[in-house]
């Protein structure tokens, strides 16, 4: 069995693979639609593959959801140990409160 590319790869994937489930229609149909291969598909499904953005818009545009719907509760701790957790508004906050320079 290969291995899993991510713990996000793996969230998108059920998503595709239940998005198009729901539809009823095959991994080769959707690859036929996205104009992907249907082995990349099985690949990205399995979560052994990470999709690229364009791979993305391709399935989500092909399965008829906006590509936001394929990475729903996806997050950057998915993609590994992060060093820090702050935020562009942690980061203004912490500007906002130091006093002006002199």
């Amino acid at each position: 069995m290969a291995k899993i590319h991510s713990p996000a790869a793996a969230k998108i994937g059920e998503l595709v693979r239940a998005t198009r489930l729901r539809l009823g229609i095959s991994q080769e149909d959707l690859g036929e639609l996205a104009e992907i291969n249907w082995t990349s598909i099985g690949k990205i499904e399995r979560g052994v593959s990470s999709p690229t953005v364009e791979t993305l818009v391709r399935l989500a545009t092909a399965l008829g959801v906006e590509p936001g719907a394929l990475l729903t509760g996806v997050t950057a701790d998915d993609y590994g140990e992060r060093s820090h957790r702050f935020t562009a508004r942690d980061l203004i906050n912490a500007r906002a409160a130091q006093p002006p320079a002199p």
